[in-house]
């Protein structure tokens, strides 16, 4: 029996590698979700964090050397979830985001699905 997974919503992706962007990119769509947007870098993704509609953000923590707290901090006060992508493990997260869903890099995209799955999970009403 297989588990049928609702239309998948949108994603705002921050990731300064355009390769990597791409890539999860690329998997996010295989997965059913669309992008809303994408930035590569942190003046960027203030502003699209600002106006874009998304359902889930996926935060590469280090965005060309500079922490990506104060994008989080913005998707944080518009109560939508989101999820940090690091190469560094739980310890690079930013000290107050410490207790929010890490994607170790590199990562499949069966863990995306199931991190994307359990953090929708999570924050749904």
């Amino acid at each position: 029996m297989t588990a049928t997974r609702p239309p998948g919503g949108s994603v705002f992706l921050v990731e300064d590698e355009v390769m990597i962007r791409m890539m999860v990119a690329d998997m996010l769509e295989e997965l059913g979700y669309s992008v809303a947007a994408e930035a590569g870098e942190i003046g960027e993704a203030i502003k699209l964090a600002q106006s874009t509609e998304f359902d889930l953000a996926i935060l590469d923590v280090n965005v060309n050397g500079k922490v990506i707290s104060p994008v989080a901090d913005l998707i944080k006060a518009r109560n939508r979830p989101f999820i940090f992508a690091t190469g560094y493990g739980s310890s690079g997260l930013p000290p107050e985001y410490r207790d929010r869903p890490a994607l170790q890099k590199p990562f499949q995209i069966e863990t995306l699905a199931r991190m994307i799955d359990a953090t929708l999970k999570s924050t749904a009403v």
